[in-house]
């Protein structure tokens, strides 16, 4: 593991009496609110659930909302470690200082800086100073309704890291104030989706071109994914099984079935199902091509396993979505 620096109390759990007296500790909720991170042995598995199963779960977004745009509080310090609900979160800082945990790494909050959360990851602050910043939430459904299959790729590429240092700031100060006053409008206007999941893409492009190349060699499974995420954006010859796409890749199934759980928090399954049912849903739209149709171009055998494979993912059949455009 890599070393952690900053402030923060570590225990390094090498004995099974260790181990024990940790997860009664944590059984017990004297450890439950504190600062510490475990870094735990092999054996202390039974330790890391307990302390899981016991971290708070922040819920910043509405129910019904698939993204939301804020500013970054200005009273944030110090929180206590603990995890999202079922979402992925953009941090960009402009002022502030400190660490920044995710998971069991420590970053310095060093502004311009992009933190990245996916929705696995335990996270907390120690900051100092006022932040000043921009807060981006969104949930999965908001990218897998998208038709866009540049959104899907932009946003996959940076949520393969998690932390991009920024030099060019101002840019994007700009676009995230756009994003929060499109967000903020109370009354909807006409095409002001449209106007958000532009002024997304254009962020997430913006940020990529931040990411210094030379980083990006290094990261074999982001390289690997974005690769794989490259092949899947070539709509027109989508194939409907992962080793396909791991033969194209010179790897196994299982090897990119790991990538993609390093990389997204998703089985290589589940990364194919958001491309193809988003390819089906555009065909439904735009096009008068047939059930038939569709499930060929899309590597479905028949109609039948297509229109299951649909409701599976979709919740509905693939007429009762056309009957509703």
């Amino acid at each position: 593991m890599p070393p952690v620096t900053g402030k923060k109390s570590f225990c390094l759990i090498n004995s099974r009496d260790d181990e024990e007296a940790i997860c009664i500790a944590l059984t017990i909720g004297r450890l439950r609110n504190s600062g510490d991170v475990f870094l735990l042995a092999r054996k202390s598995d039974l330790c890391y659930q307990i302390f899981l199963s016991m971290l708070e779960i922040k819920n910043k977004i509405e129910k019904h909302q698939y993204i939301k745009v804020a500013e970054f509080r200005k009273d944030i310090r110090r929180t206590a470690p603990h995890k999202h609900n079922s979402y992925m979160e953009f941090i960009f800082l402009t002022k502030g200082g400190g660490v920044h945990f995710i998971d069991e790494v420590a970053y310095q909050v060093v502004p311009p800086v992009l933190f990245i959360v996916r929705k696995e990851q335990v996270h907390h602050w120690e900051l100092e100073g006022e932040p000043e910043g921009y807060v981006l939430i969104i949930k999965k459904p908001y990218i897998d309704n998208s038709l866009d299959s540049a959104l899907k790729y932009l946003v996959s590429g940076v949520n393969a890291h998690p932390y991009i240092p920024l030099h060019f700031s101002h840019n994007l100060s700009s676009i995230f104030a756009l994003l929060l006053l499109e967000w903020k409008q109370e009354e909807a206007r006409p095409f002001q989706s449209e106007a958000m999941e532009g002024l997304l893409k254009t962020l997430l492009a913006k940020i990529l071109q931040e990411v210094p190349t030379e980083r990006s060699k290094h990261i074999g499974s982001t390289d690997t994914f974005q690769r794989f995420e490259a092949l899947l954006s070539e709509t027109g010859t989508l194939r409907n099984r992962v080793a396909y796409y791991a033969e194209q890749l010179n790897t196994t199934p299982q090897n990119l079935n790991a990538v993609c759980r390093r990389t997204v928090g998703q089985s290589a399954t589940a990364v194919l199902a958001g491309h193809i049912l988003g390819e089906a849903k555009r065909l439904l739209r735009y096009t008068d091509m047939s059930l038939g149709e569709i499930a060929g171009r899309l590597d479905f055998g028949d109609n039948s396993h297509f229109i299951k494979y649909f409701k599976r993912h979709a919740g509905i059949t693939p007429n009762v979505f056309r009957q509703r455009i």
